[in-house]
């Protein structure tokens, strides 16, 4: 157990920050510094869980915009995860440390399927477990797959990394005066309408009592540094 008092993490990672300075693909330098940062993590004892988004490959929101299919537009943008995933677990065992990655969409020929057993025992045998496949289900986002998967794998405590450094009342790209929050309520959260996650990750987070951190995944402190408390982020819950 870290000295924090947590045990187990889930860590969900955009599939845009994947893509680094790029406008699609999976930029390899951003890619092996969050695998050496996963490693670091679990070699300090923590049980690390994945969930990362497909963006940088295909989101099937902005399909449905275009006139497609939102159901098909999701099934693509599962299959971006898993091309993230698959990747992400290869760059952590080139970084030295043990990956198992599951599926929510079946596809057995590339990775196991997901079951909450199978995920359990992979964690508490030391590798780190990516979920890839999002919910299985259309009309819901990655987001909202960490948060279940962080509830079904009874997690301490859900990580997100993002390009800001925690929570703020506005983008702040957008907005020079935007507040950021050192720590906000679930219901704050919700009540502000502060769209870092969508409405339904924050409320089974709420209605679970999961805690979200929110931080920059470019920090150089890593998220050994978010652990310890010493990079900058939100604390949610």
């Amino acid at each position: 157990m870290s000295r924090t008092g947590y045990s187990r993490v889930l860590l969900k990672v955009s599939g845009e920050a994947l893509a680094g300075d790029q406008s699609y693909g999976i930029e390899p330098k951003i890619l092996n510094e969050v695998a050496r940062q996963i490693v670091d993590l679990s070699r300090r004892g923590l049980q690390v869980a994945i969930v990362i988004g497909g963006g940088n490959i295909v989101r099937g929101m902005s399909i449905a915009a275009e006139g497609g299919d939102r159901v098909i537009g999701d099934h693509m943008g599962m299959l971006g995860t898993v091309i993230n995933s698959v990747a992400l677990g290869d760059a952590i065992r080139r970084a030295g440390g043990r990956s198992h990655v599951f599926s929510s969409v079946s596809m057995p020929s590339i990775c196991d399927t997901f079951t909450q057993r199978g995920a359990i025992a992979a964690l508490e045998g030391g590798a780190t477990v990516i979920c890839a496949g999002g919910t299985g289900n259309p009309f819901f986002t990655t987001d909202t797959a960490a948060a279940l998967k962080a509830i079904e794998l009874k997690c301490d405590v859900m990580l997100k990394g993002t390009k800001v450094d925690g929570v703020y009342s506005a983008d702040p790209a957008k907005d020079p005066s935007a507040e950021r929050f050192d720590a906000i309520s679930h219901e704050d959260a919700l009540a502000r309408d502060l769209r870092v996650m969508d409405t339904a990750a924050f409320a089974l987070a709420r209605d679970n009592g999961l805690p979200i951190i929110v931080y920059a995944l470019s920090d150089k402190e890593g998220l050994v540094g978010v652990i310890e408390g010493r990079t900058p982020s939100t604390r949610v819950g």
